[in-house]
Order: C-alpha cells, then structure tokens, then sequence
C-alpha cells in the first residue's frame, strides 16, 4: 500500500512538474510570463555610486549603493508619491497605478517626472529626500509631444500647433495655423526617418524653442478608410509617394521674451531633409544637417538663431549611395566648441571629435566596432563611453575612447549582449549581460579592483514549465562568396535526425532590423519558438541589406531591391537543403513589412522552390512606397524605372505556385493597402489563386489581443499547406 501511495505522489509530481509546450496566447504574452529575472529601469543615482530601479510589482522605487554592500532598499512608493502629489496640489486627483520610471535627475536628490491627473497632465520636480513637490506646471491631458526646458516651461501641441505653458500657469500661443495642412512642433517630420524622434528643441537656458514646421498642402491626400462607424469614414492621410510631390519642411525660432518667430534660411530647394537639429551650448546659434532630396550629399551647416542666416557649412559628406544622419552632435562638456559627430561614411557607424571651425580634431574609431549607443562622458571629460557592436553583428560591448589621443578600451569582455550603465565618477559599470546561454545576469564591476559583484543571476524562467527548443546559431557565405552572414536554426520538439521535418523561414531582410544576435534567445520571437515545438524546422537569416554590419554591406542593395538579399537567402535554402533533417519539398516562409515583399518576392521569383508562404503588410511595388525610405534605396521611378520594374511583383504574379496568404491592415499608413489590393487583382487577372486576409481595425502591425488571432491564423495556414 505505502509503495502504491509512493508511485502515486510521484506520478502526480511527473504530471504537475511536466514541461509543455508554449500555447498561441502565449506568442503573444509569453515575453512578460517568461521573462528572466530582472532590474527594471535601472539607472545611477546623479553623481553618486548608487544606482535605483523600479520593483517587479512597480509599485516603488529601490536603490542600492555603495556604501551598503550593494543592500536593496526603498527609495520611494507609489503610495507615498500619491499622498505627496496629492497635497501639493490639492484640486486634483491622482490615481497613480505605477511608480513613475520614466523619471530624469535634476540634481541628486531631484527627480523630474511627467504625471496624470484627473484633470491636467502634470510635469513636477519632487525631493526624494524631503519626499516634497517642489514645484509642477499643468497642461491639458490632450497635450502631445511635450517638451520641458531648464526653466520648466513646457513646450506642447494641440493639433496642428504649439503652446508654452510657463512654470507660473500663463500660457502662449506660439503658432496660430488653422490649415491642417500645416503642421508646427511635430516629430512626425520627413515620416520620422533620419534619426528624427523630436519636434521641438529648447536651447540650453531655455529662452529659444526651435521646431519643425512642416508644410504638406502639397502632398496629395491619400484615403484610409475606417469602417466602424455606421457609414464608413474617410480618413486623408499625407502619404507622398516616391517620385512625387513631396513635403516642404524648415525649421523656426521662436524667441520667448520678444515671442518673435524667425525662419531659419536653409534655402532651396524646398524640399530638402533638416536633420540633427542641435543648439549650440550658448543658445546663439543653431547646427542643422541639410541633405538634398537624393540623399546623397549632406552640409552639415551652422545658423544665426536670431536672424535665421547661415553662418557657415562646417563639412559635407557625400556618397554614390546614400547618407543617412542618424544622430545629432554632441557638444563636449567642458569645451563648447568641441562636439562629437557619428556618421558610417567611412564604412561603419563611428564617433568623431570636431570643432565648431568644421575641423576634424580626431577619429574616435575603433577597427570595425560600430557605434550602437552614446552612453555619456567621464568625470573629467577626457573620454566617452559608447556601446559598440562587435562580433560580426552579434555581440554588444561596452567601449571607452579618449578623446585627445583617440585610444580605446574594451571595458566588457564576455561574448553576448552587454547593456551597461557608468557612475558619475567612473568607479563602477552595471552590467545587465544575457547570451544564448545566460538568461540574465546583472552585476557591478568596479573598474579600478576589477571586483565583480553580482546582483542578479537569472534562472532559466522555462525550466519544469517550457520545453524550448534547440537553438543553434550558424555562418554562411554570401552570394557574393566572401562576405559571412548570420543564421540561426530553431530545431523541432522532440528533435530526431532521422526524420523529415518541414521548415518555416522567418524572414524581414531590410534595413535597420537584425532578427540573429548572441542575447537571451538569440532574438527569435516566441512565434518562433511556438512553431518549432509544432513540429518545424525554423529558420532565420539576416542578409546583406539588414542592420549591425555597416553601410558597405548595405551599398550592395542600391537601386535595386530584393535582388541580393534574395540570393543571399537562397543561400540559406541551400544550407537547408544540405541537411537529411529537411524535407526539401515542405520549405515556407513568413515575413512581414520588408519581409513580406521578401515573402511574395521568394515565391514568385523562385516558385519552385517554395510550398507556402504568409506575407504581412508586403510592399508590393516601391513605387506606391513612400519618398524618405523608398528613394534612399531605389532613387525615384524617372530615375531607375529598370530597377523599379524588376523589383514590383505585379509583374511576377503570374509566376506564382506556393499557396500565398496576404495578411494587411486596413488603416496602415507605412505600407498601404494599395499595395496588397494591386497584387490580389494582378492574380486574379493571372489565374492564380491567392488567399487574402484584413485586419480591419490595425494599422501596419495587428496589436493587442488581435495580434493572437493572427499567429493562430499564420499557424493554421502552415499546418494546412505546409505540414
């Protein structure tokens, strides 16, 4: 009997601890269920050796320094800032859900914070010492894009215009403009490609705003259509298509104390990119980065802030491609005419030290690091910290580069993603480092002892509860025969050698997105991992074209996209096939955006190849794609009407074999819907059936709980025509 309760217990204990695999939902929420133990939004404390971050259940605000042994302690609550908030402005009423982390230091003690209230939005400095408000200004709940200068005036806009709400309550219109066409203050500017994230600029004491002034009258409307309503809606959007009429944007200067506005003169033509807008540290002048229609040749220029005239162009850069400013400059501390400029002109994304004369001082490259993120200077402003990118596109290190000598540390060594953080005064880095065999592991390295102190080391969050399947990271070669690309391979559940087992690529294969890196997972999605468990070989391969490897292995696609990050892709379908474990006949593949003109491009340019394949929000034909992203890479249609023809896949409809489904949101302003609807009628026209498939409520991406009936309809097609 006893025997008998014992087998029992631990049958019950097999069944309760049994690992399973993930369910559809799971694609979906599985990232916040499953991940690895953490230190959320952490960050060093103003010149202090302590860093702070937010607790799991983010409710309060947690530090750990140096002088307690690195101990865990309360910093701040959400209660407690609740109460606080609540008595320094007693009209309204906060109901505060999460302590708020998207917080900067003002001194070491201050914090500044943007908060909702019933009523008003709220930006406030609070002591976290003295746990007080000491002081906030209010601004309607509908205000967008704020943005605060140093006197805590608040710059905002409603609508189509800008408003200042000063720190005693006044307010000023800025702008007045009552044709919707014009649009004043807006990061949505040139559709937000070059870096920009940013509409407004205050200069550095605070009595200048510089903003983006947009004038898209000219542009044609374009339709979207919404069809909640009991009749539907026609919503025009602004969507200037390559080789048309496109925006015409400058840029102003509105002086706060005479609240005159002056046109900065950037000159003709009109429609010209303004990119890397950066005030000098004395508020007098105004830096801006010009860049013609073509993309090809950027003057980098420097304007008088108070008339709007050109003082002078420091450099330019040109290409046979293209340039792409990404970053604005970055002044050194302790020297106002000294700045940091990044640009991959010379072959990767790199630092160099200029002068406001428009000399070079020095390159602060470093062999062929890429420069990923500018962390901030040292102590003394001898040298920079960045993160760089390292490993043939793979790994994440943490650098150091002296400024005067150019000479550069590697400061993290372990081969992975290294995401870290430096103190005020250099002493300590934190460390938040994962690789495909390191979920999480936090730590503070003191960089003068070299002493290691761990704070988190993360279990694996699937142990007992998921089975994950075998990932394996693999190198090819290029088309091209000499230049090495990144794969990675999902294996099945319950993997056997001897089987046959049908494959899904994932593909995105554009610019600006790498699906392979040596983190946690190795950057596959849980779709992904979702699929492999049901039964697929699931492949991944980032092209020539696709991000973390420099311009040159981007050049190649100039003019003529799809063409090589095809080849290159077949590459992988060769790899593939090489393999017993793969049957041949049963290849698919799924991409979205980019990867869903990668998708249909695949199946109608090589249909033998392919059984079946899933496209979400495909460019079809680039040109119905719009002007900043499509002609940086095809020029316009007058230009390269060759490369434009051999690139549409109107043209190739007829080639069609594998079952295709064509997922789009009906409201998508990146990708329109014309593109889709276009191909479905070129295959209704060429015999070819095709399966089609509208998300109506969803712009480019289906979000939320629709984003799981999408997997489970990607799924069930594969299951269908592919398994």
């Amino acid at each position: 009997m006893r025997k008998i309760i014992i087998s029992a217990f631990a049958l019950f204990f097999h069944l309760v601890s049994f690992s399973q695999n993930f369910t559809i939902e799971e694609t979906v929420t599985g990232s916040r269920k499953y991940a690895p133990e953490n230190l959320l939004f952490s960050q060093w404390k103003k010149n202090e050796n302590a860093i702070v971050y937010v607790s799991k259940d983010f409710q309060s605000l947690l530090e750990r320094n140096d002088s307690d042994n690195w101990k865990e302690h309360t910093l701040a609550s959400t209660s407690e800032l609740s109460k606080n908030l609540q008595a320094a402005i007693p009209n309204e009423t906060f109901e505060l859900r999460f302590f708020p982390y998207n917080f900067n230091w003002e001194t070491k003690e201050v914090i500044s914070f943007d908060v909702d209230g019933k009523s008003n939005k709220y930006f406030v400095h609070y002591n976290l010492k003295n746990k007080k408000v000491i002081h906030s200004v209010a601004t309607p709940l509908t205000a967008n894009e704020p943005a605060v200068s140093k006197n805590s005036d608040v710059a905002w806009l409603e609508d189509n215009n800008i408003k200042i709400t000063r720190q005693d309550g006044s307010s000023i219109s800025v702008t007045n403009d009552s044709n919707k066409g014009i649009v004043n203050g807006s990061s949505y500017v040139h559709r937000q490609e070059f870096g920009i994230h940013k509409g407004m600029w205050w200069n550095e004491n605070g009595t200048k705003l510089a903003y983006y002034r947009k004038d898209e009258t000219m542009v044609g409307d374009y339709p979207i259509i919404n069809w909640n309503e009991r009749e539907a809606v026609n919503n025009n959007i602004k969507y200037p298509m390559a080789g048309m009429k496109s925006e015409e944007v400058t840029l102003q200067v509105f002086d706060l104390k005479t609240q005159n506005t002056v046109q900065i003169q950037t000159g003709e033509p009109k429609e010209q990119y303004l990119t890397m807008v950066s005030w000098h540290p004395n508020g007098k002048s105004i830096f801006i980065g010009v860049l013609n229609r073509e993309q090809n040749h950027l003057r980098f220029n420097q304007y008088n802030a108070q008339t709007g005239a050109l003082i002078k162009t420091l450099f330019e850069e040109k290409s046979l491609t293209w340039v792409e400013p990404q970053h604005t400059i970055i002044f050194v501390p302790n020297d106002p005419e000294q700045f940091i400029y990044q640009t991959d002109n010379n072959g990767y994304n790199q630092m160099y030290l200029y002068s406001t004369s428009g000399k070079l001082i020095k390159d602060l490259g470093f062999k062929d690091v890429i420069v990923q993120e500018f962390l901030g200077f040292s102590s003394d402003n001898k040298s920079v910290y960045y993160t760089g990118i390292t490993n043939q596109g793979l790994d994440r290190q943490l650098f150091n580069v002296v400024l005067k000598s150019g000479k550069t540390t590697q400061l993290t060594s372990d081969s992975g993603t290294h995401l870290a953080a430096v103190s005020s005064d250099g002493k300590y880095i934190l460390d938040t480092f994962s690789n495909t065999e390191t979920p999480n592991k936090i730590e503070i390295l003191n960089t003068k002892t070299k002493k290691e102190t761990v704070l988190v080391n993360a279990q694996n969050p699937f142990t007992g509860k998921i089975d994950l399947p075998k990932t394996e990271l693999v190198t090819l070669t290029s088309a091209d025969g000499k230049t090495p690309l990144n794969g990675r391979i999902l294996y099945p559940a319950n993997f056997d050698p001897t089987r046959k087992y049908p494959v899904m690529i994932y593909v995105y294969g554009g610019s600006h997105a790498q699906l392979i890196k040596n983190k946690w997972l190795a950057g596959a999605a849980f779709f992904d991992y979702y699929m492999a468990q049901q039964g697929y070989v699931v492949f991944s391969l980032d092209n020539r074209g696709s991000e973390a490897r420099g311009k040159h292995f981007c050049d190649v696609n100039h003019r003529q996209l799809g063409i090589n990050e095809m080849a290159d892709q077949l590459k992988g379908v060769e790899f593939l096939k090489s393999k017993t474990f793969v049957d041949s006949d049963r290849i698919g593949v799924f991409g979205w955006s980019f990867g869903g003109f990668m998708t249909t491009s695949l199946l109608t340019t090589y249909p033998e190849l392919f059984k079946t394949g899933v496209a979400g929000g495909p460019v079809i034909d680039w040109k119905y794609y719009e002007v900043m992203y499509g002609e940086r890479y095809m020029d316009t249609p007058q230009e390269n009407p060759e490369g434009y023809e051999k690139a549409s896949l109107l043209n190739k409809a007829a080639n069609l074999k594998a079952r295709l489904l064509v997922i789009h949101g009906a409201q998508d302003p990146v990708v329109v819907q014309q593109n889709s609807m276009n191909f479905i009628e070129a295959c209704i026209k060429a015999g070819k059936q095709v399966d089609y498939f509208l998300y109506p409520n969803h712009e480019h991406n289906v979000r939320g709980t629709d984003r799981i009936h999408m997997y489970a309809k990607i799924a069930d097609y594969f299951n269908t025509f592919l398994k």
